[in-house]
């Protein structure tokens, strides 16, 4: 169950992220309010993860989501660059937190 808290953990820190850009500079209402939750659904999944969970490999797991899946969410939604390299190293990331899960 540990790894579930801590997947979706990430999944809500990429919202996170996300709708902070969205909130562009909090001139709008909705994305900032919706950040502040995602934020705090986020920290909380991931202390209940770090109960089972060695902090080392969880926060490792857990920022490399966030990364990971900001810059996707970013290239699918928002129209970022598709640059083969770019796609190369969010790959390293991903490869990374597939090993500290088998591994750990």
């Amino acid at each position: 169950m540990a790894w579930i808290y801590l997947i979706t953990a990430g999944i809500f820190d990429v919202l996170l992220v996300t709708f902070m850009k969205l909130s562009e500079g909090y001139k709008k209402v909705l994305p900032p309010i919706l950040a502040f939750v995602s934020g705090g659904a986020s920290f909380y999944l991931l202390s209940l993860a770090l109960i089972s969970i060695p902090i080392s490999t969880g926060y490792s797991v857990w920022t490399g989501i966030r990364s990971a899946g900001a810059v996707i969410t970013r290239m699918v939604f928002l129209s970022e660059s598709r640059d083969l390299k770019r796609i190369f190293f969010i790959s390293c990331i991903d490869i990374s937190v597939i090993g500290l899960k088998a591994f750990s």
